[in-house]
């Protein structure tokens, strides 16, 4: 392998020890093992669990904020359809793949680990509240809807993600959660409490 081609090995295998074992009880030789590397050549990426960690948030979420942003900065057309095709950005890409993970690991294991709460908070947690504070205050200066609570409180927009991926990680073996259609429902909720107004 190349070394663009190992790190991504090391990055996968480690999403799926973390997926399985948790932040605490992940260990390093484990990820190299299942990345096909030696331990010493993990190290060369990644000096520690805490940077490999980094490194996955880095790999798997990140890139889909800066896709969200360039969605919002570019789309034409109304608040609903810019939230519809965040929806489906979100769901494709974080959602309905290894990558929620991600996403269960800082609600587990984020309270025990201050460092990474923080770091998840600065480059995750943060920009998605000014993207949803922008999309908010995109539909107010449109006239699309006239109240401001979602731009105070951006949590209101994010928060059945976050609820999508716990139930199903607690409950999805016996009661599934269909995580697009139940942001969508969300969606529909959020702008009539919002205001909304058709066009």
């Amino acid at each position: 392998m190349d070394k663009a081609a190992r790190r991504r090995a090391i990055l996968e295998a480690a999403l799926a020890v973390f997926a399985r074992d948790g932040f605490a009880g992940a260990r390093l030789d484990e990820v190299a093992r299942r990345a096909g590397v030696a331990k010493g050549t993990l190290y060369l990426y990644f000096t520690d669990k805490a940077a490999l960690f980094r490194g996955l948030v880095e790999e798997t979420v990140v890139p889909v904020l800066a896709d969200a942003d360039q969605v919002v900065a570019l789309f034409p057309g109304t608040t609903r359809e810019l939230l519809d095709l965040l929806i489906e950005l979100l769901a494709a890409r974080i959602l309905d793949t290894p990558a929620q993970a991600v996403v269960r690991l800082m609600i587990a294991e984020g309270p025990r680990f201050p460092e990474l709460a923080a770091f998840y908070h600065r480059e995750v947690v943060s920009r998605g509240l000014a993207l949803v504070r922008l999309i908010i205050q995109r539909g107010l200066d449109r006239g699309e809807i006239s109240s401001d609570l979602a731009v105070r409180f951006p949590q209101l927009v994010i928060s059945p993600a976050i609820l999508a991926v716990v139930w199903n990680s607690m409950f999805g073996a016996i009661d599934p959660l269909d995580a697009r259609s139940f942001l969508a429902a969300h969606r529909d909720l959020l702008l009539r409490g919002l205001g909304w107004r058709d066009s």
